[in-house]
């Protein structure tokens, strides 16, 4: 089955240039891009004509480039089973259009997709799903920014590790693998790095994700107090702390996930003791990885009960430990809708949760009325 039919299964113009690498860095790094910054137009061209489904690697839509987010080597490199694949299955279907899935990345890129209309200086990271295995890049990735530029937030599609090979946990969630966490600090740290080159406000960073990358979205939510990775640059010495997070069908976050994770592989860290709740009901107990604090900064989950891949106690058992916190927090949850819909729209009306993340951003006045 390939990657694609598995994540149907589951349901006035100027150019900026862009460079990444903070210029008082020691090491070299030449990538730049071109970035039309007013207005910006999304156009996805996927175009298989033939039964082939894989091409070479992934690019964005036109008018867009992504950058490498390391300047040399990565840190803690994995395997992959070969080199990066995009791959579309015609046959797939998610709300009666195909998606697109990513294999074997190594080598981590965002890509910069600036606002239209009126800028909110608000920024948002994209963190597409996949089980830490793939990335739906356009399905929970470049859909997320067709979305959000029209909005005034500007969006940053990141292209994070999945090897997926060898003994779990492979590429997995953090902190039995490091890499999609190292890849997301390292980003959200040359986002505010930029900030005013690029007509961002710093203190409106957040970060959204699906499923894993739901899952990341928390983690960097908890994990931003001390980089994973040394330093490579002066991006690094600046806060990697999102000021906002969004998670959509989060999986990994209470501690019968951790209970079922624990049963894959030698590497898997142990478990610590389970708590009170978690003695109660495990179902209602977060995760003993999961610590949030006065730091954590407000969050927003959705899920659906019918979800067969993250279940609906990943959000509830997430929901609670934010409250007992005294984190501001909103929770959405629908009876029906299954998982992996990104934000196309279906039958259910969980689908129209980008109006309610709307809202939400005015709420915190992350965007304005």
């Amino acid at each position: 089955m390939t990657s694609a039919q598995n994540l149907a299964a589951c349901a006035g113009t100027r150019n900026v240039t862009i460079s990444l690498i903070p210029s008082n860095t020691k090491q070299e790094y030449a990538e730049e891009t071109m970035l039309n910054h007013w207005p910006l137009a999304i156009t996805l061209s996927l175009a298989f004509a033939s039964l082939h489904a894989q091409t070479s690697a992934w690019q964005p839509s036109a008018g867009h480039t992504q950058v490498p987010i390391w300047p040399g080597a990565v840190p803690d490199p994995q395997p992959a089973k070969g080199p990066e694949t995009a791959e579309t299955d015609p046959k797939a279907h998610i709300a009666g259009k195909t998606m697109t899935g990513i294999n074997s990345v190594t080598q981590p890129t965002m890509t910069v997709y600036s606002p239209s209309g009126e800028n909110s200086g608000a920024a948002v990271i994209v963190f597409p799903g996949g089980g830490y295995q793939m990335l739906a890049i356009d399905l929970e990735g470049s859909e997320v920014c067709d979305w959000l530029v029209p909005q005034g937030i500007a969006c940053v599609l990141l292209k994070y590790r999945v090897t997926d090979v060898g003994d779990y946990p492979k590429s997995g969630p953090y902190p039995e693998s490091p890499m999609a966490l190292e890849d997301a600090q390292r980003t959200l740290g040359l986002v505010r790095f930029h900030a005013a080159e690029w007509h961002i406000d710093p203190h409106k960073i957040g970060v959204l994700g699906f499923s894993a990358g739901g899952h990341l979205s928390i983690a960097m939510s908890l994990h931003s107090e001390k980089r994973l990775y040394a330093p490579v640059d002066a991006a690094d010495e600046i806060s990697c702390r999102p000021d906002f997070a969004v998670a959509l069908y989060p999986g990994h976050l209470s501690r019968s996930a951790a209970e079922s994770d624990a049963i894959f592989g030698k590497k898997k860290f142990p478990l610590a003791p389970r708590d009170r709740l978690s003695l109660a009901d495990k179902n209602l107990g977060a995760s003993p990885d999961l610590h949030p604090n006065a730091q954590t900064p407000p969050t927003f989950l959705l899920q659906a009960e019918d979800d067969h891949v993250d279940s609906v106690y990943d959000s509830l058992s997430y929901y609670i430990a934010l409250k007992r916190a005294g984190v501001p927090a909103e929770m959405h949850l629908y009876a029906q809708g299954n998982h992996a819909f990104g934000l196309r729209h279906t039958q259910f009306p969980i689908t129209d949760w980008p109006k309610l993340v709307e809202i939400w951003l005015r709420t915190i006045g992350v965007i304005s009325n």
